[in-house]
């Protein structure tokens, strides 16, 4: 629904002015610099989506892989994404936004087109690790020079337009993904990028100016990297490959046992490191340990739904992919303006409400899925009603996590603490997606297979709404607030 990629440090703004000159350096319109640098963010978000769309037409180009071999095209990506994303700011403070930006849009397209003429899974694979490290390369780059680009009094609002690029193109990706794929094949997922690609860094080599801070930046962190990747991925093949007659039980075990064993290493290498890929020290803030907990049970629960939607679409009620993107958009385009209200009212009333009724709400979309869809296609009566549901869930409560998050770090954590909190959320991803796959992976779907996916979204998210109450943000939302000046009654 929202874009997974798209608010990697959206509610930080004023950590990221304290990085930037105070007014813009040129006298120029800043917008055209936005519009090139949201360009690229919308073919990652989009990128992102569609790919939900593109899984069944991928199972018949690639017939001799398996739905968990499959999986990897979706989770390679966003193991990288997620390890790549609290470095790559850092890279583009010490080596020039611009460079760092366009080398990230290059690396994107040649990616995607190698991705379109994979001849095979690990092809495809491999391509898609080298889309997540541009796509990770260019996201912070992109913010920080539309941030650079706008006077300090206009910054809130290019951060909120560029959220909202991330939002539209989710929104539009498994539409646009189910139609192009449907009537030029999966490849078409890629290509698609190229044209838009092409313009982002004609435009933004021209366009946009030299930034560079090598004081801020930070050293890159290859072994916490590599643990966290290796962990993760360790821990999804596990997942995904539990029912498989290729891997024994001991081979998974065993797999499972060295994820564990990087994540711990991981969390220990950060503790003695002097420069962590996460700083652990962040967790110490109640606030923040228990958001980020909550951003990784509703990861796990939003990618589930996410995906068993086009399952449910394609094997229970028989639609066309086109007709099952289509199907999909009333939530997500729903997300774009609840997330727009819920900042207004998490400004007022702190984050805990809307996170806890939102929450709550998305919970209720699992129980009507679980509930109300039968086999027989019945959109408007039996799905409409539970994706406007998820819809208002998702917009309150994904943008109210981001902002949580970092409301309680001092400002010079703001960038990397939003940074650690998409990182989690799209670790959640790869779990989610993993769960799928393991249990709707296999061919002639029944309806009652979905009835384990949807108690597993209600439980999760209900289990996202308890570890939100100890969320306490409405301190700093006071704080912030202007002071009324107090008026001497002899002056009356």
């Amino acid at each position: 629904m929202s874009a997974p990629n798209s608010q990697t440090i959206i509610s930080s703004p004023a950590a990221m002015e304290q990085a930037l000159p105070s007014s813009p350096t040129s006298t120029a319109s800043p917008w055209p610099v936005f519009w090139v640098a949201s360009m690229a963010v919308f073919l990652v978000s989009m990128d992102g989506t569609m790919l939900f769309a593109a899984f069944s037409a991928l199972r018949e180009g690639f017939p001799q892989a398996t739905a968990a071999d499959l999986s990897w095209v979706l989770n390679a990506y966003t193991v990288v994404y997620a390890a790549m994303l609290i470095p790559a700011g850092g890279l583009a403070d010490r080596h020039g936004r611009k460079r760092v930006f366009l080398a990230g849009v290059a690396l994107f397209l040649a990616a995607s087109v190698a991705c379109g003429l994979a001849v095979s899974v690990e092809w495809l694979v491999a391509a898609r690790v080298l889309q997540a490290i541009g796509a990770a390369l260019l996201t912070p780059a992109s913010l920080s020079l539309v941030l650079a680009a706008f006077p300090i009094n206009k910054r809130a609002v290019a951060v909120s337009l560029w959220g909202a690029v991330g939002g539209l193109a989710a929104a539009v990706g498994p539409s646009l993904g189910a139609f192009v794929i449907a009537s030029l094949g999966w490849q078409w997922a890629f290509y698609l990028n190229v044209p838009l690609g092409i313009v982002a860094i004609w435009r933004g080599a021209t366009l946009l100016t030299e930034a560079r801070q090598p004081s801020r930046g930070r050293p890159l962190d290859l072994v916490g990297m590599g643990l966290l990747i290796v962990g993760i991925g360790a821990l999804a093949l596990s997942i995904v490959q539990a029912e498989s007659p290729a891997w024994s039980r001991h081979e998974l075990l065993g797999a499972a046992g060295i994820g564990l064993a990087c994540v711990v290493g991981f969390c220990v290498w950060a503790r003695t490191t002097v420069a962590p890929l996460v700083d652990l020290g962040l967790f110490r803030n109640a606030t923040y340990r228990y958001v980020n907990l909550a951003t990784l049970s509703f990861g796990i629960a939003f990618a589930m739904m996410f995906f068993a939607f086009f399952f449910y679409m394609r094997s229970i009620w028989h639609y066309s992919l086109p007709l099952a993107g289509l199907a999909m958009a009333p939530g997500p385009l729903l997300v774009v303006p609840v997330a727009a209200l819920s900042g207004r009212l998490a400004s007022r009333y702190g984050h805990r409400p809307l996170l806890v009724v939102g929450c709550l709400i998305y919970a209720a979309s699992a129980l009507w899925f679980l509930l109300v869809p039968g086999t027989e296609p019945a959109y408007l009566t039996q799905w409409l009603p539970g994706m406007l549901f998820s819809g208002i869930g998702v917009g309150m409560v994904l943008p109210s996590l981001s902002g949580a998050a970092v409301s309680h770090l001092p400002l010079e954590h703001y960038a990397v603490g939003g940074a650690v909190n998409q990182a989690i959320r799209q670790i959640g991803a790869v779990i989610g997606v993993a769960l799928t796959v393991l249990l709707l992976g296999s061919a002639g779907l029944q309806r009652a297979d979905f009835d384990v996916v949807y108690l597993c979204h209600m439980a999760l998210a209900l289990m996202t709404a308890v570890l939100c109450l100890p969320v306490n943000t409405l301190s700093k939302v006071i704080e912030s607030q202007p002071k009324k000046r107090k008026v001497d009654p002899a002056l009356l």
